[in-house]
């Protein structure tokens, strides 16, 4: 059994809203990440949240065990990782990792990469589109420690670049896994060419 963690901690600053609410394809971004992990292998979700906890709480409908308050969100994404690994309940294989500003993904992608996660038995799994690693990142609840001890500069990268012959990459077209929406004019860029 995986969990699928989901990091919206941060405080948006350069989006002004939450980004957590913001509207793609029709609906919330958290919305549409939490459909996509919607999937028999997951049984376990998590909400990492933040600085904007509350106002995301009341508008998103998530159960009371499905939020994780990380109180130290100004330390990054990294802090929120942690905050989500300390309270993993027992039994998980391993986690699907989301960022909220990566919210152009498929319900494919997010099964592909799970299939890749048990078919090949490495410890991190990630996407690649045109060369360029993406998100979401599965990591091994056997790299829970490591996170755990990884420097708040670099963060989880500190993890998979340990592990660099232990990467496996599912290259997709998916061009949503790379792209980063933290601001406005990156957002009506990608959504203006969804369509």
């Amino acid at each position: 059994m995986l969990a699928a963690v989901i990091l919206s901690g941060g405080a948006s600053s350069r989006m002004g809203s939450p980004k957590a609410l913001l509207p793609c394809q029709g609906r919330p971004f958290l919305e549409h990440l939490l459909e996509i992990v919607t999937r028999p292998e997951i049984g376990v979700r998590r909400v990492v949240l933040g600085a904007e906890a509350e106002s995301i709480a009341k508008a998103i409908p998530l159960k009371a065990n499905e939020i994780i308050i990380n109180s130290e969100w100004e330390k990054g994404q990294l802090s929120s990782i942690q905050a989500a690994v300390r309270k993993m309940p027992a039994g998980t294989e391993g986690m699907v990792l989301l960022l909220i500003d990566h919210p152009l993904i498929s319900s494919a992608l997010v099964g592909e990469l799970i299939d890749r996660f048990y078919k090949s038995k490495k410890p991190i799994v990630l996407p690649a589109y045109e060369g360029r690693r993406g998100h979401p990142v599965i990591f091994s609840a056997s790299l829970y420690p490591e996170l755990l001890r990884a420097p708040l500069e670099t963060g989880a990268r500190a993890v998979v670049w340990a592990h660099a012959d232990d990467v496996e990459e599912v290259r997709t077209n998916e061009e949503g896994c790379v792209l980063n929406l933290n601001d406005p004019e990156t957002l009506n860029r990608a959504i203006s060419g969804e369509g």
